[in-house]
């Protein structure tokens, strides 16, 4: 995918997301499940990068507007990542043994295993009831990203692979990470604001090499399957 098709797709999410939001001014009905099982533990690929200082200073002034919301949940600086690909829905406990085919899906990630993957340009994208980060990967990541999928496609994970998309595009357009999760249907107005103002803001960009993991939902626990 190109860069302007990229940036023209977050560009419609944020002015899809913004209509609602003018449509809808409380934060609707409280969602009474999680978004993730928040114990059990999927399979992804994806880079835990450094956390830069603009990004730091993003999840430190969303802590301020959030204060102490208990609807609200947070990225914690320690599980910032971007996902490659998820793979699988939540699955497995932590510590259970996983299926003997994930050696299968070890070998084919042999060929993609800490290659460096670079995104740049992240800005804020804004989704009813959440809010993202999310940036443009430099060559050759969305080619790796599309043949690695195919090649799951054509293995004894190809079921997980699509219960964990359910339908979206395989892979989604997003290079992304999940900054904040709201557990009701809309973002607050202090949330609301904070994206309308700073909608526009470069947060500079991010690297790091890609493993595949064994991770809960925000990745604060996180085990390489490969190294």
């Amino acid at each position: 995918m190109k860069s302007a098709t990229l940036e023209e797709i977050y560009r419609s999410a944020n002015a899809k997301t913004v209509a609602t939001w003018a449509e809808k001014p409380g934060i609707g009905t409280v969602k009474e499940e999680n978004y993730y099982d928040p114990v059990k533990l999927a399979l992804a690929t994806g880079i835990q990068p450094p956390l830069s200082a603009a990004v730091s200073r993003l999840i430190t002034a969303l802590q301020q507007c959030i204060q102490h919301d208990p609807l609200a949940d947070l990225l914690p600086a320690r599980g910032f990542h971007l996902t490659f690909l998820p793979l699988t829905l939540p699955l497995y406990k932590e510590h259970e043994p996983l299926p003997e085919k994930v050696a299968q899906l070890a070998a084919i990630w042999s060929d993609y295993e800490a290659k460096k993957l670079v995104i740049r340009h992240l800005r804020l994208v804004a989704l009813p009831d959440q809010l993202l980060l999310a940036g443009i990967p430099e060559s050759p990541a969305a080619d790796l990203r599309q043949t690695f999928c195919e090649q799951v496609m054509q293995s004894d994970w190809k079921a997980e692979l699509l219960m964990r998309h359910a339908g979206r595009a395989l892979p989604a357009p997003f290079w992304h990470s999940t900054i904040l999760r709201y557990h009701a249907d809309f973002l607050p107005d202090s949330l609301r604001r904070y994206f309308l103002e700073h909608q526009d803001r470069d947060y500079g960009e991010v690297s790091g090499e890609l493993i595949l993991a064994s991770v809960n939902y925000n990745w604060t626990t996180c085990h390489p399957l490969s190294r």
